[in-house]
Protein backbone atom coordinates (compact mmCIF):
# COMPACT_ATOMS: atom_id res chain seq x y z
CA UNK A 1 0.00 0.00 0.00
CA UNK A 2 1.40 2.96 -0.71
CA UNK A 3 2.10 5.83 1.31
CA UNK A 4 0.46 9.16 -0.41
CA UNK A 5 2.13 11.63 2.46
CA UNK A 6 3.20 11.96 6.10
CA UNK A 7 2.98 14.79 8.36
CA UNK A 8 4.80 14.67 12.35
CA UNK A 9 2.44 15.01 15.09
CA UNK A 10 2.51 14.76 18.70
CA UNK A 11 4.71 12.66 20.73
CA UNK A 12 7.09 11.67 18.46
CA UNK A 13 4.27 10.01 15.95
CA UNK A 14 3.42 10.60 12.34
CA UNK A 15 0.47 10.32 10.49
CA UNK A 16 0.57 9.12 7.09
CA UNK A 17 -2.11 8.99 4.93
CA UNK A 18 -2.24 5.41 2.62
CA UNK A 19 -3.80 5.22 -1.08
CA UNK A 20 -6.88 3.96 -0.04
CA UNK A 21 -7.51 6.41 2.54
CA UNK A 22 -6.49 4.94 5.64
CA UNK A 23 -4.92 6.96 7.84
CA UNK A 24 -1.92 5.38 10.36
CA UNK A 25 -0.53 7.24 13.34
CA UNK A 26 2.68 5.48 13.99
CA UNK A 27 6.12 6.13 16.33
CA UNK A 28 9.04 7.08 15.12
CA UNK A 29 10.83 4.38 15.83
CA UNK A 30 8.59 2.24 14.18
CA UNK A 31 8.61 4.25 10.67
CA UNK A 32 12.44 4.50 10.85
CA UNK A 33 12.65 -0.04 11.74
CA UNK A 34 10.52 -0.99 8.65
CA UNK A 35 11.60 1.87 6.29
CA UNK A 36 8.52 3.17 5.71
CA UNK A 37 9.42 6.83 4.55
CA UNK A 38 12.58 5.49 2.59
CA UNK A 39 10.20 2.72 0.57
CA UNK A 40 6.96 4.64 0.38
CA UNK A 41 4.90 1.78 0.84
CA UNK A 42 3.50 -0.55 3.36
CA UNK A 43 3.48 -3.99 3.01
CA UNK A 44 0.24 -5.77 3.85
CA UNK A 45 2.17 -8.69 5.35
CA UNK A 46 3.72 -6.42 7.66
CA UNK A 47 0.71 -4.70 9.12
CA UNK A 48 0.31 -7.02 12.00
CA UNK A 49 3.96 -6.85 12.85
CA UNK A 50 3.76 -2.56 12.49
CA UNK A 51 0.61 -2.52 14.57
CA UNK A 52 2.42 -4.70 17.39
CA UNK A 53 4.88 -2.78 17.75
CA UNK A 54 3.30 0.94 18.09
CA UNK A 55 1.23 -0.63 20.19
CA UNK A 56 4.42 -1.90 22.38
CA UNK A 57 5.75 2.02 21.94
CA UNK A 58 2.54 3.32 23.18
CA UNK A 59 3.53 1.33 26.44
CA UNK A 60 6.74 2.58 26.57
CA UNK A 61 6.25 6.49 26.48
CA UNK A 62 3.23 6.60 28.50
CA UNK A 63 5.79 4.84 31.22
CA UNK A 64 7.94 7.50 30.40
CA UNK A 65 5.37 10.30 30.48
CA UNK A 66 4.25 9.14 34.18
CA UNK A 67 8.16 8.24 35.60
CA UNK A 68 8.21 11.91 34.40
CA UNK A 69 6.59 13.57 37.48
CA UNK A 70 8.09 11.35 40.49
CA UNK A 71 9.96 8.42 41.17
CA UNK A 72 7.86 4.89 40.77
CA UNK A 73 8.62 1.29 41.45
CA UNK A 74 8.14 -1.22 39.20
CA UNK A 75 4.79 -2.47 40.63
CA UNK A 76 3.57 1.25 40.60
CA UNK A 77 3.95 1.33 37.02
CA UNK A 78 2.49 -1.82 36.27
CA UNK A 79 -1.02 -1.22 37.83
CA UNK A 80 -0.56 1.86 36.38
CA UNK A 81 -0.42 0.97 32.63
CA UNK A 82 -3.18 -2.02 33.72
CA UNK A 83 -5.55 0.82 34.84
CA UNK A 84 -5.15 2.18 31.18
CA UNK A 85 -5.81 -1.54 29.76
CA UNK A 86 -2.70 -2.54 28.25
CA UNK A 87 -1.96 -6.21 27.56
CA UNK A 88 -0.06 -7.22 30.80
CA UNK A 89 2.32 -9.33 28.19
CA UNK A 90 3.47 -5.95 27.02
CA UNK A 91 3.50 -4.01 29.70
CA UNK A 92 5.94 -6.77 31.13
CA UNK A 93 8.00 -6.61 28.42
CA UNK A 94 8.35 -2.76 28.27
CA UNK A 95 9.11 -2.79 31.96
CA UNK A 96 12.05 -5.22 31.51
CA UNK A 97 12.94 -2.59 28.87
CA UNK A 98 13.09 0.26 30.65
CA UNK A 99 14.69 -1.51 33.74
CA UNK A 100 18.05 -2.21 31.45
CA UNK A 101 17.87 1.28 30.62
CA UNK A 102 18.10 2.83 33.97
CA UNK A 103 14.48 4.68 34.07
CA UNK A 104 13.28 2.08 36.40
CA UNK A 105 15.11 1.30 39.63
CA UNK A 106 13.71 0.23 42.78
CA UNK A 107 17.04 0.59 44.73
CA UNK A 108 16.78 4.33 43.55
CA UNK A 109 12.67 4.92 44.38
CA UNK A 110 13.70 2.96 47.97
CA UNK A 111 16.33 5.88 48.37
CA UNK A 112 14.85 8.42 47.12
CA UNK A 113 11.53 7.34 49.15
CA UNK A 114 13.15 7.62 51.88
CA UNK A 115 14.49 10.60 51.71
CA UNK A 116 11.91 12.37 50.92
CA UNK A 117 10.38 11.01 54.04
CA UNK A 118 12.59 12.18 56.54
CA UNK A 119 12.65 15.96 54.93
CA UNK A 120 8.77 16.37 54.36
CA UNK A 121 7.40 14.24 57.51
CA UNK A 122 8.34 13.45 61.16
CA UNK A 123 7.54 9.12 60.19
CA UNK A 124 9.92 6.54 61.70
CA UNK A 125 11.69 3.76 59.64
CA UNK A 126 9.45 1.12 60.22
CA UNK A 127 6.45 3.36 58.88
CA UNK A 128 8.49 3.65 55.79
CA UNK A 129 9.12 0.23 55.41
CA UNK A 130 5.64 -0.66 55.58
CA UNK A 131 4.80 1.74 52.93
CA UNK A 132 7.44 0.63 50.67
CA UNK A 133 5.99 -2.80 51.01
CA UNK A 134 2.57 -1.75 49.58
CA UNK A 135 4.82 -0.33 46.72
CA UNK A 136 5.96 -4.11 46.33
CA UNK A 137 9.67 -3.27 46.52
CA UNK A 138 11.75 -6.45 47.43
CA UNK A 139 12.15 -6.75 51.17
CA UNK A 140 16.18 -7.13 50.80
CA UNK A 141 16.03 -3.56 48.96
CA UNK A 142 14.34 -1.45 51.65
CA UNK A 143 16.60 -3.28 54.51
CA UNK A 144 19.45 -1.88 52.33
CA UNK A 145 18.15 1.92 51.95
CA UNK A 146 16.81 2.26 55.21
CA UNK A 147 19.85 1.85 56.58
CA UNK A 148 20.24 5.55 55.77
CA UNK A 149 17.80 6.52 58.66
CA UNK A 150 20.34 5.71 61.33
CA UNK A 151 19.82 6.00 64.97
CA UNK A 152 21.29 9.46 66.11
CA UNK A 153 18.82 10.91 63.33
CA UNK A 154 16.29 8.74 64.59
CA UNK A 155 16.72 10.10 68.42
CA UNK A 156 16.72 13.60 67.13
CA UNK A 157 13.76 13.08 65.75
CA UNK A 158 11.90 11.23 68.37
CA UNK A 159 13.12 13.86 70.94
CA UNK A 160 11.72 16.52 68.95
CA UNK A 161 8.23 15.08 68.86
CA UNK A 162 8.47 14.59 73.13
CA UNK A 163 9.36 18.51 73.50
CA UNK A 164 6.66 19.04 70.78
CA UNK A 165 4.50 17.06 72.72
CA UNK A 166 5.47 18.10 76.02
CA UNK A 167 4.88 21.82 75.10
CA UNK A 168 1.73 21.26 73.82
CA UNK A 169 0.15 19.43 76.61
CA UNK A 170 -2.44 20.88 78.48
CA UNK A 171 -4.45 17.92 80.08
CA UNK A 172 -2.02 14.85 80.48
CA UNK A 173 1.08 14.22 83.31
CA UNK A 174 3.39 11.67 84.70
CA UNK A 175 3.01 8.26 83.32
CA UNK A 176 -0.06 8.41 81.69
CA UNK A 177 1.64 11.45 79.29
CA UNK A 178 4.78 8.98 78.61
CA UNK A 179 2.74 6.67 77.55
CA UNK A 180 0.99 8.54 74.85
CA UNK A 181 3.81 9.65 73.78
CA UNK A 182 5.76 6.71 73.34
CA UNK A 183 2.39 4.76 71.52
CA UNK A 184 2.09 8.44 69.44
CA UNK A 185 6.39 7.11 68.36
CA UNK A 186 5.42 4.06 67.93
CA UNK A 187 2.51 4.63 65.12
CA UNK A 188 4.98 6.95 63.56
CA UNK A 189 7.67 3.99 63.00
CA UNK A 190 9.84 4.42 65.80
CA UNK A 191 11.32 1.40 67.91
CA UNK A 192 9.51 1.50 71.20
CA UNK A 193 12.87 0.50 72.90
CA UNK A 194 14.90 3.48 71.00
CA UNK A 195 11.77 5.44 72.56
CA UNK A 196 12.72 4.53 75.84
CA UNK A 197 16.10 5.21 75.81
CA UNK A 198 15.51 8.78 74.78
CA UNK A 199 13.11 9.43 77.66
CA UNK A 200 16.12 8.97 80.01
CA UNK A 201 17.55 11.78 78.71
CA UNK A 202 14.00 13.56 78.91
CA UNK A 203 12.46 15.80 82.23
CA UNK A 204 8.66 15.16 82.07
CA UNK A 205 7.71 19.00 83.66
CA UNK A 206 6.28 19.57 87.01
CA UNK A 207 2.19 18.97 86.04
CA UNK A 208 0.99 20.80 89.57
CA UNK A 209 -0.40 23.75 87.31
CA UNK A 210 -2.22 21.29 84.82
CA UNK A 211 -3.09 19.22 87.60
CA UNK A 212 -4.68 22.12 89.87
CA UNK A 213 -6.61 23.58 85.81
CA UNK A 214 -7.73 20.05 85.55
CA UNK A 215 -9.23 19.65 89.17
CA UNK A 216 -10.81 22.70 88.71
CA UNK A 217 -12.40 21.79 85.51
CA UNK A 218 -13.53 18.65 86.93
CA UNK A 219 -14.70 19.83 90.32
CA UNK A 220 -17.27 21.85 88.20
CA UNK A 221 -18.55 19.47 86.12
CA UNK A 222 -18.78 16.47 88.88
CA UNK A 223 -20.05 18.55 91.60
CA UNK A 224 -23.77 18.38 89.73
CA UNK A 225 -24.01 14.69 90.86
CA UNK A 226 -21.59 14.33 94.16
CA UNK A 227 -20.56 16.30 97.24
CA UNK A 228 -18.23 15.79 99.77
CA UNK A 229 -16.31 12.81 100.01
CA UNK A 230 -17.57 11.17 97.21
CA UNK A 231 -17.08 14.11 94.86
CA UNK A 232 -13.44 14.46 95.78
CA UNK A 233 -12.92 10.77 95.34
CA UNK A 234 -14.14 10.77 91.61
CA UNK A 235 -12.31 13.76 90.93
CA UNK A 236 -9.49 11.80 91.96
CA UNK A 237 -10.20 8.51 90.16
CA UNK A 238 -10.52 10.73 86.92
CA UNK A 239 -7.35 12.71 87.54
CA UNK A 240 -5.44 9.32 88.10
CA UNK A 241 -6.49 8.61 84.75
CA UNK A 242 -4.99 11.63 83.17
CA UNK A 243 -1.63 10.61 85.13
CA UNK A 244 -2.15 13.92 87.49
CA UNK A 245 -2.31 13.84 91.21
CA UNK A 246 -3.71 16.76 93.54
CA UNK A 247 -3.89 17.35 96.97
CA UNK A 248 -6.31 20.39 98.36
Amino acid sequence: MKIMKYKKGRKGQYKLELANGQELFLYEEVILKYELLLRGYINECDMSLIASDNKEWDVYYASLSSLKSRFKSSYDIKELLLKKMFEEELIDKVILKLVSQGYLNDSLFARSYINNQIVTTMKGPKKIERELERHHVDRAIIKEEIQSYDQELQRERIDKVIQKSLKCNRKLGGAVLKKKITNDLVKLGYDSLLVEEVFLDVDIPDCSLIASLEYEKLRKRLERRYEGAELERKIKEKLYQKGLSYEN
